[in-house]
């Protein structure tokens, strides 16, 4: 046995009073477990039981054991420590419901005459409920968790065995009080709404990320005691990292876990559509015209007012100063356009095709250019976007695409130009469903959006007999992309072009609400699209957009630039379009293949009879909401740091002066939204994962077995994005 473990072995702490008290606790409570039972039988007693067991035992490791002994050496023991006494005692204890098992284990007569007048005091009730409210509970917890970590504050409690126990049991007691709210082990219930436990956990965890980064990215000592017992100023460093990778990386799960179980609660208990067909008919009646009808009304001036903004920005593109910062082509398109679509894309849906400036010219180009031809049927899918989709994200950063305003201004008028030629020719808005990038990008974008056209009353398309929708009328043509509403389902090709909308003579198509990814969860036929099941091209295209978001934002950080700069530098001149070329194949194209591929073989061990590619394309679907917490987060970055850049520029553009631009500093608050954005992408995304699996499953037990690799690649994207988000990253179209 070697001296690591004979230490380890050797080193508990056994403190006779503590276990006492432990193990009197357990007698109490198994003692009333069992008059409750003889009471009141449950399915869940015994993991009641189980859970109060659990968490007393790891109550006791965390102070009995050598983590205890080696916190004075090893910061990672000591955050080992502290997450137990955090983060796992105090929800396993109170999952056992314990207030009533440990009265019933208690003596009658001294519940009934010591303990009852003081439980009944009116003053202690009040007191208790204020120590357990949600935000009481909240900032007791993130104040002890910050305050006991500050230098000082850690050295004294190191150097003290008065003060060391006082910080322990203040870990513990503010972990019972956070976890509350979330377990609701007492009798009655939270005031706040069951939601309101999901940024509760979420706020909670961005602190803890915080904090976590701080050990591992500091790069210096922070606690001088481990300094002094360790040989070398590495090895405290590596012990520091240790500790906050063990703080950060099961903290986060441990945060993630009942988030993403009450995200599951709230989102299949939300409203149903019916709900919102009433309210929407009473609106109608009342006179009040619909949210779409508003927005088909306002359709044409905004496209105009967008195509008045892409002269503009190809104008100064082509001949105004080829400096980025100070560009309308180098800011305009690359921060503010793509940040305002992500935002539109998260609250509405796809309205930035709706104002697409290049299908107003190209209606124009319609009055000489009829469009009577027919899309080649070999191009009917998804393949060639796809394949522009990967050139962008190579081009991207090959060629600076972002950092040319020429460049950028050729590409916008390249657009204006296909859209016009192509959807002059070809009828059936070819240019947008089989040709566009960008449309690709909304559409898959917009499948975790809370709006959807769609139509309000199915009732009323039956007894419809002239399908204005799709076919149009004398006041305007029908849906160009043969999306039939009633056999519609989720936004995928859907443009929001909003002429469904205009053309049906009962009013009955608007923007409806809807549960975001629910359309991911269930696999119908839909209308122009098949089932996504059978969709291989639309599969690939999936995962250029979720795996593309992390090759994107990795190609801005400091680490990534730096290495393909070095290898720029020992292969020669003109290397780097290889080099990045090779970087977005492997991250874009290979790892996912691998990743999917190795997900898909797993879970037909548990899905037998079904092929591995059937698999793969029922799942990856799930990826999209963390693919686009990724893209909408690196996005925030840009238009964060970038929001007020267009004013000199525009300035410069009109009145022709130059202005000075200044470097902005990055908001304190960036980086935690970043990671609450990309939380919540994680979550959905497990969420839509664990629907398929038992709708696919049906047994518990099998859908565990079945979705687990799907959740370990989420899981694997999730760490890869937390990586890059705590990078130093470029601040593009900004002086540097």
């Amino acid at each position: 046995m070697n001296s690591a473990a004979t230490a380890a072995l050797t080193s508990w702490n056994l403190d006779g009073p503590v276990s006492a008290v432990l193990l009197l606790l357990c007698a109490i409570y198994v003692r009333g477990w069992r008059r409750e039972r003889l009471l009141i039988h449950r399915q869940s007693d015994s993991l009641r039981l189980t859970g109060f067991l659990s968490g007393v035992f790891v109550l006791f490791v965390a102070v009995e054991s050598p983590l205890d002994s080696f916190d004075g050496t090893y910061l990672a023991a000591h955050m080992a420590q502290h997450l137990l006494l955090m983060m796992v005692a105090p929800p396993l204890i109170l999952l056992s419901h314990p207030v009533l098992p440990l009265l019933k284990g208690l003596p009658k007569s001294f519940v009934k005459e010591g303990l009852g007048p003081f439980l009944t005091w009116r003053p202690l009730r009040s007191f208790l409920e204020w120590l357990t409210a949600p935000l009481v509970a909240w900032l007791l917890f993130v104040a002890s968790t910050i305050v006991w970590h500050l230098p000082y504050c850690y050295e004294l409690a190191l150097g003290s065995r008065v003060w060391h126990g006082a910080q322990h049991a203040s870990f513990f007691w503010t972990g019972i009080v956070f976890w509350w709210f979330i377990v609701e082990p007492g009798p009655g219930k939270s005031r706040w709404p069951r939601w309101a436990g999901i940024p509760y956990l979420l706020t909670a965890d961005i602190v803890n990320t915080a904090l976590s980064a701080i050990f591992v990215f500091s790069g210096r000592v922070l606690y001088p005691s481990y300094a002094a017992v360790h040989l070398t100023r590495a090895q405290t460093l590596s012990d520091q990292t240790l500790g906050g990778l063990i703080m950060w990386v099961p903290g986060e799960i441990i945060y993630l876990i009942p988030a993403f179980f009450l995200t599951m609660r709230v989102l299949t208990g939300s409203k149903r559509q019916g709900e919102y067909i009433v309210r929407q008919a009473r609106a109608t009646r009342a006179g009040r015209r619909s949210l779409a009808a508003n927005l088909a009304r306002w359709r044409r001036p905004i496209q105009l007012a967008m195509l008045l903004v892409s002269l503009l920005v190809i104008a100064d593109g082509f001949w105004g100063p080829q400096i980025t910062p100070i560009n309308l082509a180098g800011i305009l398109p690359w921060i503010h356009w793509r940040g305002l679509s992500v935002l539109s894309l998260l609250f509405l849906g796809n309205l930035f095709c709706m104002a697409c400036p290049f299908t107003f010219v190209r209606d124009l180009g319609r009055k000489v250019m009829p469009a009577r031809l027919r899309w080649p049927r070999q191009l009917r899918n998804k393949w060639t976007p796809a394949l522009l989709f990967l050139l962008y994200l190579w081009s991207y950063e090959a060629f600076g695409v972002w950092d040319s305003p020429w460049i950028t201004a050729w590409i916008i008028a390249g657009y204006f130009g296909a859209a016009l030629v192509v959807d002059g020719l070809f009828r059936g808005a070819s240019f947008c469903k089989y040709v566009c990038p960008i449309g690709q990008f909304n559409f898959i974008s917009s499948l975790i959006s809370p709006r959807e056209v769609a139509i309000k009353s199915p009732q009323v398309c039956r007894s419809c007999q002239t399908y204005d929708c799709i076919r149009g009328n004398e006041q305007t043509h029908g849906c160009e992309l043969y999306l039939f509403q009633p056999k519609k389902s989720g936004n995928l090709d859907c443009t929001f072009c909003l002429d469904c909308v205009k053309a049906c003579p009962h009013g009955n198509i608007d923007l409806v609400s809807i549960t975001p990814a629910q359309t991911l969860t269930a696999d119908p036929y839909r209308s122009s699209i098949g089932r996504l099941s059978s969709r291989t091209d639309l599969a690939v295209l999936v995962l250029l957009f979720v795996f593309g978001a992390f090759v994107n934002a990795a190609g801005m950080v400091a680490p990534v630039v730096m290495r393909e700069h070095a290898w720029h530098a020992s292969l020669g001149m003109d290397a780097m379009p290889w080099i990045v070329g090779a970087f977005v194949l492997v991250g874009a194209v290979l790892v996912p293949a691998m990743a999917v591929s190795a997900a898909g073989f797993l879970s037909k061990i548990s899905w037998r009879g079904r092929k591995v590619g059937t698999i793969v394309r029922r799942f990856v679907f799930a990826l999209v909401p963390i693919g686009f917490g990724m893209w909408a987060a690196h996005i925030l970055y840009h238009l964060a740091t970038g929001w007020n850049a267009p004013w000199p520029a525009l300035a410069r553009a009109l009145a022709g002066t130059a202005a000075a631009v200044a470097l902005p500093a990055v908001p304190s608050w960036l980086t935690p939204l970043q990671i609450l954005t990309l939380n919540a992408g994680l979550l959905l995304t497990l969420w839509v994962l664990w629907k398929v699996a038992t709708e696919s499953a049906g047994q518990v037990r099998a859908a565990v077995a079945l979705v687990w690799p799907w959740m370990a690649v989420s899981v694997g994207l999730y760490a890869a994005g937390v990586w890059v988000l705590f990078q130093p990253m470029q601040m593009r179209g900004m002086m540097h």
